[in-house]
């Protein structure tokens, strides 16, 4: 069974960065594409970004693509998003998860992850 656990979420002030983590437990964390959505009171989750298995590939919603960055770090079976320039309306709940591919298939869309974190808060205050 795999878990995910975010961590790093807090309240900054616009224009200030966040470092957001996701510790995976369980087995083949190389096996797994990893995204990161988000959830603003009164919203669908959305998108935010996703890195294939291998690290080489990552996509990203276009409200947050040059400002945001994720990554992995395979040995320590945790990813990360770097949150760059925040603004009032990245205010959200941000969840981590995790989607199974045997071929490396990077997902955009929430229906397509197997599992998901808890969501840690960001708020970001003009």
């Amino acid at each position: 069974q795999v878990q995910l656990v975010e961590s790093g979420g807090g309240q900054v002030m616009a224009g200030s960065s966040l470092r957001l983590s996701c510790s995976f437990s369980g087995y083949s964390f190389s096996k797994y594409t990893m995204g990161w959505f988000r959830q603003a009171p009164g919203k669908e989750r959305e998108f935010v970004g996703a890195i294939s298995w291998s690290g080489r590939t990552t996509f990203y919603a276009d409200a947050v693509k040059g400002r945001f960055s994720i990554s992995r770090d395979i040995g320590a079976n945790a990813c990360y998003l770097q949150m760059d320039s925040l603004k009032p309306e990245d205010t959200a709940v941000y969840y981590c998860a995790a989607d199974y591919t045997e071929f490396g298939v990077v997902a955009q869309t929430a229906p397509e992850y197997d599992y998901w974190g808890q969501g840690t808060q960001v708020t970001v205050s003009s």
